[in-house]
């Protein structure tokens, strides 16, 4: 792929690294992998085939551009040859069962999943002289969620209710468990870092038990569509603010001070304005022109109706700030989904175009 012109600073630290990214195969993985591949990087991946039809991994043809290995992460021999094999200078660790409804349903699954997973990871990379830096991907539910209007710090207490958020806190721990046994500047294993984000959307995202892919769902099959939770606020953010943290955040662990970017980042929305569940919809409802036949769920399983991040840490240490706010968000998001139905070949014309309409205002 033809490399961009002018890269940004951080992209330049990124440019002609081998980077491993687990979970590739996913919605978050197929939007790094794009603009890793965009600026330049050599990027290999291992994961599960794609759980859902469409994919974004198979929308964007990512296997013709990226090495794969499809695997289990809680195979630990598969994992470790994968990453020995890819000798890549860094990881991005994304794989995870994330679904929060499906970890009441399987919560062994999704212990293994994200902790045991973490932890194979973490001792892969440790055993891989190369790797000189790992970023493990949790998620902003990792606090103990008190239902109040402060955001959390990334020095607060970490909690979890239901199994996805209690698994996730533990990789947490796992995370900072490996940063202080195996020291990077004793040469024992590579700098770590976690990094915490919000509620995601954006094009290609077909998961299940999702407000958007369930309305894209909704409307492309002309079916009802279910609501949880309407009036639970949730910090909406697109895709490309986490993967653009994501990618500063990994620029900064090989860079000359590793040791200042080897911390927990909180990357939260930067619109202040509480926007619910509802509100969402109805801007979805707005940009495509149509509106599905709505159904309430009759006691949904718990689920945390208030949270918020403070992300001072990440826009004064990284720099990094997202450049759309809600509105602009939904907006691009229901365009993707249009111009994909309209047209499946263009996926990767627009998420490209995306990712460069986004780093034309950073």
């Amino acid at each position: 792929m033809a490399q961009v012109v002018e890269l940004l600073p951080f992209e330049r630290a990124l440019a002609g690294k081998r980077i491993f990214v687990t979970g590739h195969t996913g919605f978050t993985g197929g939007w790094v992998c794009r603009w890793l591949r965009q600026i330049g990087a050599s990027v290999s991946g291992f994961a599960l085939p794609p759980e859902t039809q469409p994919s974004l991994f198979d929308a964007l043809e990512l296997a013709k551009d990226i090495p794969t290995t499809f695997g289990d992460i809680t195979n630990h021999s598969a994992l470790l040859q994968a990453v020995e094999t890819a000798a890549p200078d860094m990881i991005l660790h994304l794989a995870a069962q994330p679904l929060v409804r499906r970890s009441y349903l399987d919560p062994a699954r999704t212990f293994e999943v994200n902790v045991q997973g973490t932890v194979n990871v973490l001792d892969a990379a440790r055993r891989t002289k190369s790797v000189r830096a790992v970023l493990c991907i949790t998620t902003d539910k990792v606090y103990e969620n008190r239902e109040w209007l402060w955001p959390y710090r990334e020095t607060d207490r970490l909690g979890g209710k239901d199994p996805y958020s209690a698994s996730k806190a533990a990789a947490e721990l796992v995370a900072q468990s490996f940063s202080s046994s195996f020291p990077a500047g004793n040469g024992n294993g590579p700098v770590i870092a976690t990094a915490r984000g919000g509620n995601i959307v954006g094009g290609g995202d077909w998961s299940d038990d999702r407000l958007i892919p369930d309305f894209v769902h909704a409307v492309t099959k002309n079916q009802p569509m279910t609501l949880r939770f309407p009036d639970a606020t949730r910090p909406w953010q697109h895709v490309l603010a986490l993967t653009n943290g994501y990618l500063m955040i990994l620029a900064g662990l090989v860079s000359e001070a590793p040791a200042k970017f080897a911390r927990a980042w909180n990357l939260g929305p930067s619109d202040s304005r509480r926007f619910t569940v509802r509100n969402v919809l109805e801007l979805m409802c707005q940009h495509w022109e149509r509106r599905p036949e709505l159904h309430y769920l009759d006691n949904p399983l718990p689920e945390a109706k208030l949270l918020a991040l403070d992300s001072t840490a990440a826009r004064e240490l990284l720099g990094w700030q997202p450049v759309w706010e809600t509105e602009r968000v939904i907006q691009e998001t229901a365009r993707w989904y249009r111009a994909f139905y309209e047209d499946p070949a263009s996926a990767s014309k627009i998420t490209l175009e995306q990712i460069n309409l986004w780093r034309a205002q950073l």
